[in-house]
């Protein structure tokens, strides 16, 4: 294998050049990204860059020496893929040919239905998506979340810090219900209620409503200059309508309704596709000399017998490894069972840390500390085995539960 493309150049694209180079690959590496900027760390987006807290630079995933011998082709978006001539087609025109391709486009965030162009509605995916919910929030007023997940509950977490006025709209039971099952999701979503965050559970959103500003009243020096047109004047979100005839009053809104996998690209290619990109367990696609990682990656999990996309940071940084030595074998590297899924979150300066499959499981014990503490470790069993563990401020036991289940999954306990 003389040259391989590397499509998306966020974490998991980045972690897959790197291991490519770490196991041997001298060969020529194109990195295609989408985004114009290099690649940059997610999950401070939803927290410590909104407040100020980081500053882009800091986001930074390369070291100052890092040099990886890659050509960069950075904000072109791939739109083909054409698997008998290996080439990647680019919206520029451009095609870039290669032995092997590791596909890392990720996912993009679903928007609300109708909010297209109302000025304070926001998804939360990208860097440029941050910088323009962090220029919303540090105006202040009333923030809406709408959606259960991680990404959401961390924007209610930093906005209410922050000082604005929030509420929580989710269609479920609770917000994190789908990751930690509803009783435990109570318990964390406590957090916010602390902190003063109103939640409205159990029902779905209708859509948002919006109005022009009032025109400014200019000083008089002022009113001659010349003003673009309806500068000032884009419909603003003013309120979000509910299932149930309720009006929420909104400044802001977040949408954390999902992601889904950036794979419209392969149409036609002969990449398998089934909710992302479908492979075995090493990251190989239907296609020989074709591995995928990272968020757009519906991996095979031989514990659940079933392909499953894992949309968090350690997937993205552990995975591509895994890929790169499929795609360098040809797919005889040996591989292991895969460790547990494990994301955490930061809320209120609380650590929240997760590893296994909630969903498998037939019980939920609190095992340390207790809920209405807001510290706490729980293990999740299914026929009396442990298949997940979450911990809220619970670090080092919560670490020592985590080793127990990678032993477990390598078949280390009786």
């Amino acid at each position: 294998m003389k040259s391989v493309a590397v499509v998306g150049a966020s974490l998991a694209g980045l972690s897959a050049a790197r291991s490519l180079r770490k196991q041997g690959y001298d060969g020529r590496l194109v990195l295609i990204g989408e985004e114009t900027h290099r690649p940059y760390d997610r999950p401070p987006l939803s927290k410590e860059f909104l407040t100020g807290k980081i500053d882009e630079a800091e986001l930074a995933l390369e070291a100052d020496d890092e040099d990886l011998a890659a050509e960069w082709i950075l904000g072109s978006r791939a739109t083909g893929l054409d698997t008998r001539e290996r080439a990647i087609r680019l919206a520029d025109g451009r095609e870039v040919r290669a032995d092997g391709v590791v596909i890392a486009t990720g996912a993009a965030a679903r928007t609300l239905p109708g909010s297209d162009g109302l000025a304070g509605v926001h998804v939360l995916r990208t860097l440029d998506d941050a910088r323009g919910l962090r220029d919303d929030l540090v105006r202040g007023g009333r923030l809406v979340v709408i959606g259960g997940g991680f990404v959401g509950a961390e924007v209610a977490s930093t906005a209410a810090v922050m000082g604005l006025d929030v509420t929580f709209v989710v269609a479920g039971p609770a917000p994190l219900a789908g990751p930690l099952g509803p009783e435990m999701a109570a318990a964390v979503f406590a957090l916010h209620t602390d902190h003063g965050v109103r939640l409205l559970c159990g029902t779905e959103v209708r859509g948002v409503t919006g109005a022009a500003p009032a025109p400014a009243v200019l000083p008089l020096a002022l009113r001659d200059r010349e003003t673009p047109a309806g500068e000032g004047r884009r419909t603003r979100v003013t309120a979000v309508l509910l299932d149930d005839g309720r009006s929420i009053p909104a400044d802001i809104v977040v949408a954390g309704i999902g992601a889904t996998p950036c794979t419209d690209w392969l149409a036609g290619s002969g990449v398998a596709l089934d909710n992302g990109v479908r492979c075995g367990a090493d990251g190989l696609t239907s296609v020989p000399g074709v591995v995928a990682a990272g968020d757009c990656a519906a991996w095979y999990d031989p514990s659940l017998a079933a392909h499953r996309r894992i949309e968090h940071w350690t997937g993205a940084k552990e995975r591509p490894a895994v890929a790169a030595a499929a795609l360098l074998s040809g797919g005889t590297a040996p591989i292991g069972p895969p460790r547990p899924p494990y994301f955490w979150s930061d809320q209120y300066g609380v650590r929240i840390q997760f590893a296994g499959h909630a969903a498998s499981a037939d019980s939920v014990t609190v095992e340390d500390g207790t809920p209405a503490d807001r510290g706490f470790l729980a293990v999740y069993r299914r026929a009396g085995e442990p298949v997940a563990v979450l911990g809220v401020d619970r670090t080092k036991l919560f670490t020592r539960w985590r080793r127990h289940l990678a032993t477990a999954a390598r078949g280390g306990l009786a």
